[in-house]
């Protein structure tokens, strides 16, 4: 989870990057863009030759404060932040996949991003859904 953190955070630059989820409402704009790691659940499955796989479920919080000024389109400084974590995420050319530096099987983005610009309120969010596949 430390190294998913390292690179995720490192992949823009984010005022604010934290491993312990904030509420959007407790920053200040000048404390955003900001990023958050958040662990869900973790699923245990046998895989081949009975080595237990653990599959891991992150979410990561990205926060942006767009304001209110209606010469920013909010949802431009939203979708940048997002292609930097895909970015980071990207798989090796060689390997076909992001390991975390061979800690880790697999690491991708797995499902929907939701995605509220602040077109209404000034605060943007992004939650992008994170799929770890390791075995133990």
């Amino acid at each position: 989870m430390t190294a998913l953190f390292n690179l995720v955070s490192g992949s823009a630059s984010f005022v604010t990057a934290s491993r312990r989820l904030q509420l959007w409402s407790s920053l200040s704009p000048a404390d955003k863009p900001a990023i958050f790691q958040y662990e869900r659940d973790d699923t245990y499955t046998n895989g081949k030759q009975y080595l237990p796989i653990v599959e891991m479920n992150v979410d990561l919080y990205i926060y942006t404060a767009p304001g209110m000024d209606s010469g920013i389109t909010p949802i431009s400084i939203l979708n940048p932040l997002i292609d930097a974590v895909d970015a980071a995420l990207a798989p090796s050319i060689v390997t076909k996949r992001q390991t975390l530096g061979g800690l880790v099987s697999h690491v991708w983005i797995d499902g929907k991003i939701m995605k509220d610009p602040g077109d209404l309120d000034g605060d943007g969010i992004a939650v992008i859904p994170i799929k770890i596949l390791a075995t133990v």
